[in-house]
């Protein structure tokens, strides 16, 4: 599934500072970082009756299953006989000579293949087989990849399957040596407050243990679609990447991926994938080599307020359905552009993150119940759910309204209309050239949007394309004007427009005061 979103607000800053290479990189061996002396606390801090007097049996328990993960990838070299660019000079002058008997000498030193390594961390969920859980980033691009066990065995290990829509990847060592498994937890029982302990591999230091709470629950960081990780304020650095978090029954609930973190170091904010969100997606790779998730065929975004107004809908909950993929899974079981899916297979959408989870979650070709806002009342469709890998490898995501060619427009023409503080007009021949419109678009454009207007602090610009004003389809700037009057004169507090911007389908809810 693809999605429409709009960036929420206060969190480009907290992005710009998310580290997500958190595997330490070596050279020659050597750690870089700087150790400093922790200050003295002035006080210790007193165990609350609740809090446990020491982690010191639990991760006695855990430490053997959590492993240090190590990678090196071969840098690129020049091909063989191939030389660095000479400088240009003057003709005859002394240094070409000289560049080119320099450039010759170093050609025919015998230079090693320089290796990048990196060092990360993961766990053993099945000691049998010999499964390994890490990030997929701690994996990406490595020719070798090597896990190192607590009591400093080394074993090559074989990439099994990744996915780095959740950042997990799944590797499978071969040994005789004994191994210890932990198990998967359930993290939607965890709650803000409660203790977790972590045990990675940060800055190469391995089998480190650090100890907190859940700090936050389904915190979105704009990593990707399904976003819905556990914050908490256990210590984590470079090279925890890929390690558990731990609830203190030795559960795993969750994958230690990302920081927030100005300066690189802990600054007791960290984010966990949540386990119920990476045991489906690890049984996956480890039954297929990669991931199998249902798909719905639709572009969302999120209902404000004003949208919610505009359809009648009762509070600002659901996904707003922008666009439909032709011939997709949702196109086929009537879900339309404007729909707002409030529930999905008896699951209830709160809010637009959530569908692209529960729908990649719903297996492929079941068919489910989807409850959609229409036209002020609730509806139930049936929709027979796909699989997002074949949409992807098809080109479907991209898709949008239909491209069929059709001929260019001849009307003349017309003097714009001014609406909302915008100058609309009929669309033209030389207004589908110069604003990129697509040959079969109807609708009415916007040519001019006065800078201190409500459409402008909306977002909406030159050029885009207005198809729908109250879910009713404009052909000309007059349409528009009376659909606004009378939203006017039923008292709405907002008008919803359907804007396309080169392709690009969303609804703009336009207050009206």
């Amino acid at each position: 599934m693809a999605e429409a979103r709009p960036r929420k607000a206060g969190v480009r800053p907290l992005v710009a500072a998310i580290v997500w290479g958190m595997t330490s990189v070596m050279a020659g061996g050597a750690v870089t970082g700087v150790l400093a002396a922790a200050p003295a606390q002035a006080q210790a801090a007193t165990p609350s009756r609740n809090a446990p007097g020491s982690f010191a049996d639990l991760a006695e328990k855990l430490l053997p299953a959590v492993v240090n993960i190590s990678t090196s990838q071969n840098a690129p070299q020049r091909p063989q006989g191939q030389r660095p660019e000479i400088p240009q000079f003057p003709p005859g002058s002394p240094f070409e000579d000289f560049f080119k008997d320099f450039f010759d000498r170093q050609q025919q030193q015998d230079q090693p293949q320089r290796k990048a390594t990196s060092l990360g961390s993961g766990f053993i969920i099945d000691a049998k087989n010999g499964y390994v859980v890490t990030n997929n980033h701690v994996v990406q691009d490595a020719d070798e990849i090597t896990v190192i066990l607590q009591d400093d065995t080394n074993i090559k290990a074989e990439l099994v399957g990744k996915d780095s829509k959740t950042d997990l990847a799944l590797l499978k060592i071969k040994t005789s040596h004994p191994l210890v498994a932990v198990p998967f937890g359930d993290s939607d029982a965890m709650r803000v407050g409660d203790w977790v302990l972590a045990i990675g591999n940060p800055f190469g230091l391995g089998g480190s243990v650090t100890a907190g709470i859940i700090s936050a629950r389904q915190r979105n960081i704009d990593a990707g679609p399904y976003d819905d990780f556990l914050q908490t304020d256990a210590s984590i650095n470079r090279g925890n990447s890929g390690g558990p978090m731990f609830n203190l029954n030795g559960e795993v609930i969750g994958i230690n991926t990302a920081i927030f973190s100005p300066s690189g170091g802990s600054v007791g904010i960290g984010f966990a994938i949540p386990s119920n969100l990476a045991k489906q997606v690890v049984a996956q790779l480890k039954d297929y080599g990669k991931t199998r998730r249902g798909w719905l065929g639709v572009r969302i975004q999120a209902v404000t307020p004003e949208i919610a107004e505009s359809l009648g809908l009762p509070g600002h909950k659901g996904a707003l359905v922008a666009s439909v993929t032709p011939d997709g899974p949702a196109a086929k079981g009537g879900i339309q552009a404007g729909d707002v899916v409030t529930k999905f297979d008896g699951k209830e959408i709160d809010e637009m993150r959530r569908l692209p989870r529960v729908v990649a979650e719903t297996g492929i070709d079941k068919a489910v119940p989807v409850e959609v806002w229409r036209k002020g009342k609730a509806q139930t469709v049936q929709v027979k759910v796909g699989e997002l890998e074949a949409a992807e490898e098809q080109g479907l995501l991209a898709a949008g309204p239909d491209d069929k060619q059709q001929p260019k427009d001849k009307a003349p023409a017309q003097k714009p209309t001014e609406s909302l503080g915008m100058k609309l007009t009929a669309i033209t021949p030389e207004l589908r050239q110069q604003y990129e419109i697509k040959p079969d678009m109807k609708g009415v454009v916007i040519t001019e949007v006065a800078g201190n207007s409500t459409a402008g602090e909306k977002g909406l610009r030159a050029g885009d394309v207005i198809i729908e004003v109250g879910q009713e389809e404009v052909r000309k700037p007059e349409d528009v004007t009376a659909k606004v009057q009378k939203a006017k004169e039923q008292n709405k507090k907002s008008v919803l427009l359907l804007v396309d911007r080169k392709g690009d389908l969303r609804f703009v809810a336009i207050p009206l005061s």
